[in-house]
């Protein structure tokens, strides 16, 4: 048995990616025999003779990830839910949820996705169909990354890989540490009942943030340094259209957040710390202290980059953002902005948290969304190096 628990692990398996893994055992099993889905029917067709295909289609997707098992930890469910394959395949794993039913249910894989979503992950990876992703929307935070193994009848949504083998190698892309770009996708589910009469009613029932494969679109034919300042204009426009009223920005330092105070026409201190609110200045170069007073119990964001070559996001030049103020943002408010030319300047190297405070530091670490244009945003390992 392979399982193992997540805590206690010590430097070892500090830096592994936590991949959440919840399989719908009877995801499509009403294909086969003509049912047009598994809501509902999901006896009646297994009676009919209809073999499952999550399982194995799930396989397909692990296959990918074999080579990386040393760098994995699946969090997962027990028994058919995920489990069984995980351990089948030689990963570690961790339970987190135990179906109360069986065959499982629509509340088990809810139940599963809050479980997991809890322990803490960095993807959730999950084989199913349309329904088994609404299942999913209904439950998951915002901040939780995504990713669907095509296993349904129905397949509607956009949040599933165009085919298991696709899902396993972006994955394999993640845990490797390559850019990948984020985006939002829309989760769809038709009425089986009317599609079994031939009527397909589809609508749309929210949307998961997913990984996507990275697109290179060329830029205008310049020098380096003269289409690197058109990226950084696009970033800074974006952010600052993502400004709310009465929330308190602390600009970070560096050349890619002052590129941010200059779209907003505002004095900024290169190597300090700022804070903005409504698009006016409200404190320039401030210490931790006068930091922590001007963020505690208001709504802040920090917007912050990392150091160019070196990947450190927090400790080094940026001691104003002690982990009292850190905590009190919240990692969830923390816009970490850089181009996708500076990202490639670590070679796959993780982002780094050195705050001064080692259970800080754990719990910064994990995917993070990074923007890097105009709309743009790759995912990115923050975590300790290996």
């Amino acid at each position: 048995m392979r399982a193992i628990a997540a805590k206690g692990q010590g430097r070892a398996m500090s830096s592994v990616f936590r991949l959440g893994l919840i399989i719908n055992p009877l995801a499509g099993v009403g294909g086969s025999v003509g049912l047009k889905g598994s809501d509902g029917v999901a006896e009646q067709a297994l009676a009919l003779g209809a073999k499952p295909l999550a399982g194995k289609r799930s396989e397909t997707a692990l296959s990918e990830l074999l080579a990386l098992k040393d760098r994995l930890l699946i969090k997962t469910v027990a028994g058919t839910m995920g489990q069984q394959l995980a351990e089948q395949l030689g990963f570690h794993c961790k339970v987190c949820y135990q179906a109360i039913t069986e065959p499982t249910t629509a509340e088990d894989t809810e139940a599963a996705a809050r479980a997991l979503a809890a322990d803490g992950i960095d993807l959730l990876l999950f084989a199913g169909g349309d329904g088994t992703a609404r299942n999913i929307c209904a439950v998951l935070p915002e901040q939780v990354t995504a990713l669907g193994i095509p296993a349904g009848c129905k397949i509607h949504s956009g949040v599933y890989a165009i085919s298991p083998t696709a899902a396993g190698k972006l994955v394999a892309s993640l845990v490797r540490g390559e850019l990948v770009s984020m985006r939002q996708a829309d989760v769809m589910d038709i009425d089986e009942q009317a599609f079994r009469q031939g009527v397909v009613k589809a609508r749309r029932f929210g949307e998961l943030s997913i990984p996507a494969a990275l697109q290179y679109v060329q830029s205008v034919k310049m020098g380096g340094r003269e289409s690197e300042e058109l990226v950084l204009d696009d970033l800074a426009a974006w952010v600052v259209s993502q400004m709310d009223e009465d929330v308190r920005y602390v600009m970070g330092s560096g050349s890619t957040v002052a590129a941010v105070m200059q779209q907003l026409g505002l004095a900024n201190t290169l190597l300090g710390v700022d804070v903005v609110e409504n698009g006016q200045l409200i404190a320039s170069d401030v210490t931790a202290s006068q930091l922590l007073a001007l963020v505690k119990d208001r709504p802040s964001k920090l917007i912050i980059t990392l150091i160019g070559g070196q990947g450190h996001v927090f400790g080094r030049g940026n001691q104003q953002l002690s982990p009292d103020v850190i905590r009190a943002i919240g990692r969830d408010n923390i816009w970490l902005i850089a181009t996708k030319a500076k990202l490639q300047q670590l070679s796959g190297r993780p982002l780094l948290a050195d705050t001064g405070d080692a259970l800080l530091d754990q719990q910064l670490q994990g995917l993070m969304p990074v923007l890097t244009g105009y709309n743009d945003y790759v995912m990115y390992r923050l975590g300790e190096a290996d």
